[in-house]
């Protein structure tokens, strides 16, 4: 697993703002979605948990990272963030959307990278989707992430190269998929 410093996570964004570069395209096509809840599973230091909260979504925020979540709480001290390990993720609810951010299922080890899309795929709600950018050339792949969400009950709705919505091409090394349940 990797170990991240939270506050020095944070400056890389922080530095980028103070650039102009908009941070904020997960938060934006999440919103596209109009869910009044959102998780934001693998959240890091609440970057879009914080901007999704902005504009009156209610969310919460997981990450395995006491660092990171400690980051966000400083940040956001009025939104919930929560340590817990996604691949073992029990919430007892479910959400509008649930987003992984930002190469989430990477940072899993990869024995444990199965588990993390199902158990965020429980949390999804009937009308939900499940919504995940991440790189494709670190031995996990689109095959890999639509079995595991489909052995979590959802199939593969979308696919874009960007999460500000470029059509996917077979030979982008990101991807960013929508996830719906299977009917």
């Amino acid at each position: 697993m990797t170990t991240f410093d939270g506050r020095e996570y944070q400056a890389r964004f922080d530095a980028l703002t103070a650039k102009g570069i908009d941070l904020h395209g997960e938060a934006s096509l999440v919103r596209s979605f109009e869910p009044r809840t959102v998780l934001d599973a693998g959240c890091g230091t609440g970057r879009v948990a914080i901007e999704l909260d902005r504009h009156g979504i209610e969310v919460l925020g997981v990450d395995v990272s006491a660092s990171m979540i400690a980051e966000a709480q400083r940040l956001a001290p009025s939104l919930t963030f929560l340590v817990a390990d996604l691949a073992e993720l029990d919430l007892g609810r479910t959400f509008d959307v649930v987003v992984l951010a930002g190469n989430v299922p990477l940072f899993c080890p990869p024995e444990a990278r199965d588990a993390l899309v199902r158990h965020c795929a429980a949390h999804v709600g009937s009308a939900g989707v499940l919504v995940s950018g991440f790189q494709l050339d670190q031995g996990y792949g689109t095959d890999d992430f639509d079995r595991a969400a489909r052995e979590g009950g959802l199939e593969m709705a979308e696919r874009f190269s960007t999460w500000d919505a470029k059509p996917f091409e077979p030979s982008d090394t990101y991807a960013v998929s929508v996830h719906r349940w299977l009917r």
